[in-house]
């Protein structure tokens, strides 16, 4: 869970806004969704090698 401490005279708009930046940088989310199914190593795998690929493709250009 994260704890967000609040800083004197800051006000909670300011608060909310780092807290959705840390929930955002940490990919809580996403991990949760991973958790849902199973995912065989072989896919996880093929879509590391998918993903280095385009990453590759767009530096190139």
């Amino acid at each position: 869970m994260l704890i967000i401490e609040r800083k004197d005279g800051e006000s909670i708009d300011r608060v909310l806004k780092r807290y959705k930046r840390k929930h955002r940088n940490v990919q809580l989310r996403k991990e949760l969704n991973q958790r849902k199914y199973f995912t065989k190593p072989s896919i996880k795998r093929r879509e590391e090698v998918l993903k280095a690929a385009y990453i590759q493709s767009k530096q190139e250009e």
